[in-house]
């Protein structure tokens, strides 16, 4: 086993957990951090592309909706489809192929002619989206040891936020160097750069220890774990509870993110929403909600900081739905609305990794967060349905207190996991 001595001084560093890491968890934490946020990057480009795609091919609001609803309901079934298949071949395989998946078809978005030619390559492209997500996560949460899990997942994940800032300023760069017509293809065609990465986590990720353990058992004549098992008598209860506080925490995200913009712009006429400065409060304050986030689910435990985190997602959509704002107090608002509804997500790795026993911890993890991830995309549809009889901004605050309230009772319900050593 590979270890290291670690100085005395680093023993007291606020980042002394990462200079605990043996050489193979520093490559597998840096290989899935990196690896969400490609993810990231190659998802986030479309939110960039999509006025140009109205613009040059007449598409309307509805086309582009439907775009990013297929992308979120394939990534789902992929998320779940990618935490079968680590059971089977492994985390570090998987994380591999999804990466792959997606970095191809991202390409191929590029390459589309017509609207159903990029709706059906975005809508493969996010069976990896949803797929790396579940790999990444199962692989970190393994390989780190229990009393710094819930930081490293967190960190990872905080990934998500540095891909979401590189395709900003991979959008600002080609659309000053290229015309609208060729500089929105170039952004997905940017897309193949993860699949160079997949060479490094060839040669310098291996399999985490609890999971070759487990492998060994099976080989040596143990029953093989089917999916059915997490609907077991046994897990049953963990499971149905788990997807309730996915639910909740993206059914939540979902309703702010996909509909403030429309009302601040609508109903309270506000034009920051549109400025780049306003994108990187959101963006930074999300990468600060994940590092915070990271940190507090090993320092308060996993459900406090989920309670925490939801509490305050809430308070920030009541206050931009209710409050009086300007301009200038949106700008700043900003950063708290990206640092609560992102940092919600930071402790769920972790968290999932440690509800499931090792033989289906791929299988529960993977359909416990994308079933979430399904049920919490209908949360945008139905905020459009309610809006036909009550304000859009008293819909918003209506569907993220009852998706928070939701992962809020959840939490409650579930047993606390930190600090929990993963069986072989």
């Amino acid at each position: 086993m590979n270890t290291r001595v670690i100085p005395a001084a680093a023993e007291d560093g606020f980042f002394s957990w990462f200079h605990a890491l043996t050489g193979k968890e520093r490559r597998t934490f840096w290989s899935c951090k990196v690896g969400y946020a490609l993810d990231a990057m190659d998802t986030q480009f479309l939110s960039f592309v999509i006025p140009t795609l109205i613009a040059t091919w007449g598409l309307s609001n509805g086309d582009a909706g439907m775009i990013g609803t297929v992308t979120l309901l394939t990534s789902a079934v992929g998320g779940w489809l990618a935490g079968i298949l680590s059971d089977r071949i492994g985390r570090v395989k998987t994380l591999q192929l999804t990466i792959l998946w997606f970095a191809v078809f991202t390409v191929l978005c590029g390459l589309a002619q017509n609207f159903s030619q990029l709706l059906l390559a975005r809508g493969l492209m996010g069976f990896g989206m949803g797929g790396e997500w579940t790999a990444g996560a199962i692989l970190i949460g393994e390989v780190i040891r229990a009393k710094d899990r819930g930081k490293a997942v967190g960190m990872v994940q905080a990934g998500w936020a540095i891909g979401w800032g590189v395709s900003a300023l991979l959008y600002a760069l080609m659309f000053s160097l290229l015309p609208a017509e060729w500089a929105w293809r170039s952004l997905f065609l940017l897309g193949i750069l993860p699949a160079l990465f997949v060479i490094f986590i060839r040669r310098f990720v291996d399999e985490p220890e609890v999971f070759v353990a487990q492998r060994k058992k099976q080989e040596e004549g143990a029953e093989r774990a089917s999916f059915a098992e997490i609907f077991s008598p046994k897990m049953l209860s963990t499971t149905l509870r788990a997807v309730l506080l996915t639910t909740g925490a993206q059914g939540g995200y979902y309703a702010i993110t996909t509909w403030l913009p429309t009302f601040l712009k609508t109903e309270r006429h506000l034009t920051v929403l549109g400025t780049g400065g306003y994108l990187a409060m959101v963006i930074l304050g999300s990468y600060v909600g994940y590092i915070v986030s990271a940190f507090l689910t090993d320092y308060l435990g996993r459900k406090k900081n989920f309670i925490l985190f939801a509490t305050g997602s809430l308070c920030i959509a009541l206050a931009y739905t209710r409050l009086p704002v300007n301009d200038t107090l949106m700008l700043f608002l900003g950063f708290p609305l990206g640092f609560f509804v992102s940092g919600v997500f930071s402790g769920m790795g972790a968290f999932l990794t440690e509800l499931f026993p090792t033989r289906i911890r791929g299988s529960g993890q993977g359909f416990s967060y994308n079933m979430g991830r399904a049920v919490g995309s209908l949360f945008p549809l139905l905020i459009g349905m309610s809006s036909k009889f009550m304000p859009l901004g008293e819909a918003i605050g209506l569907y993220a207190a009852a998706a928070y309230g939701v992962m809020i009772l959840a939490a409650l319900t579930l047993p606390e996991t930190r600090g929990k050593q993963l069986e072989s």
